[in-house]
């Protein structure tokens, strides 16, 4: 078998295993709040507590990887994450009769997710040719969102046939999870490389570790108080959140490879600046939507909110570009990745705690309103992006 056919025998393998973990986060994230809400009892307040154990894993994925990656290579690593993926949903699904089993099914599910973040994009940028590192991992975003497709249409019908059977849900989650780690189990890439470096901290990346603490702040809102306007404030049901989902990400399938198109023409620092303007938009809709807009206006425009900040996420891989440009050694470049995680989770550790005491003593509108002001500190902080020239 010659090269060429390996790579795109890699690069098939890789779209599969990208997609089947996409259905298992599209029913998880599309599930998770009305879960929470409608099992669990947890108001705003416990939804932001509930937010430091779940990110505990990616503020510890630094050290985590740089364990992992002396025994293994960052395919065999996906593999493991995915089973991790798995237990976490099932024990959701059966096991969690309580807070502390919950908690305790959550914490595993996020260490799986958590590092399929970190070596992503790695993978892809193995199958990428320069300059079209953008192109590839935006092919892989459009694989996800084909993933999250098909899971939230699962979460869709189950809903509108069997009521919100939460442990179907996750019983689904659980085994498409499964099936993207016998996926990852067959990469062959990377086979050849020298290891990555365990652990990594260069000055010349300390651009790189700011844009991953704004992710983290963007992160936070869209994964939780953007959804809880909708399911508290709004009494949004699971469905409707599912359709929600499914839209965007039906979207995504087509604008996230165009998107890694755009990071490749205009390059990261027009990209991100432009996000963090965006994000700002966003923060404005939720917080004064229904001060603006009279009902069912205000529902619209926080739908279109939901919307348009679940599509631009696909812009996350323009760090991932711009790490791989200014790597001083393509060694650095998961580890690095790996510390970024760990930078952006100390933002989603202590933000969340923090805006649910803002949220109950003064309103979701001041939740918003301080990230709309990081957002626009961010912009300023994306302007300083600056990569080496292309080699000819």
């Amino acid at each position: 078998m010659n090269l060429a056919s390996k790579v795109t025998g890699d690069f098939r393998r890789l779209l599969l295993a990208t997609m089947f973990f996409g259905a298992t986060s599209g029913i998880f994230l599309s599930t998770l709040n009305n879960y929470l809400s409608d099992v669990h009892g947890f108001d705003a307040g416990n939804r932001g507590w509930l937010e430091f154990p779940r990110e505990l894993p990616g503020f510890l994925i630094f050290i985590v990887m740089g364990v992992l990656l002396t025994h293994m290579r960052e395919s065999r690593i996906a593999a493991l994450a995915m089973v991790a993926t798995a237990a976490g949903a099932l024990g959701l699904g059966y096991l969690s009769p309580g807070v502390v089993l919950l908690v305790v099914w959550i914490v595993i599910w996020s260490m799986g997710d958590h590092i399929i973040f970190a070596v992503e994009g790695p993978l892809g940028l193995k199958l990428a040719k320069q300059g079209g590192e953008g192109r590839r991992l935006g092919q892989l975003g459009g694989a996800r969102n084909l993933g999250v497709i098909l899971g939230v249409g699962i979460v869709w019908l189950l809903a509108k046939f069997v009521g919100d059977r939460y442990d179907l849900f996750y019983l689904v989650a659980g085994i498409s999870a499964m099936v993207a780690g016998v996926m990852y189990l067959r990469l062959n890439i990377g086979k050849q490389d020298p290891p990555s470096r365990r652990l990594v901290y260069r000055r010349e990346y300390h651009i790189f570790y700011a844009i991953s603490a704004l992710f983290g702040i963007r992160k936070q809102i869209f994964l939780v108080f953007g959804t809880w306007v909708l399911v508290s404030l709004h009494g949004v049901p699971v469905s409707t959140i599912a359709l929600l989902y499914f839209v965007a990400s039906a979207l995504g399938v087509l604008l996230r490879p165009l998107l890694g198109d755009v990071i490749d023409w205009l390059g990261e620092r027009k990209v991100l600046a432009a996000d963090e303007i965006m994000l700002l938009v966003v923060c404005m809709i939720y917080a004064f939507a229904s001060d603006v807009f009279a009902a069912p206006y205000d529902l619209w425009a926080l739908y279109g909110a939901y919307m348009l900040d679940h599509i631009l996420f696909a812009l996350r891989v323009a760090r991932t570009t711009y790490l791989k440009k200014i790597a001083v050694d393509p060694a650095d470049i998961t580890p690095t990745i790996s510390l970024g995680i760990t930078i952006d989770h100390v933002v989603a550790m202590s933000l969340p705690v923090l805006s649910g005491i803002i949220w109950e003593r003064y309103g979701h509108q001041w939740v918003f309103v301080l990230a709309g002001a990081i957002a626009l500190g961010g912009f300023f902080i994306c302007l300083r992006i600056r990569v080496p020239a292309r080699e000819l």
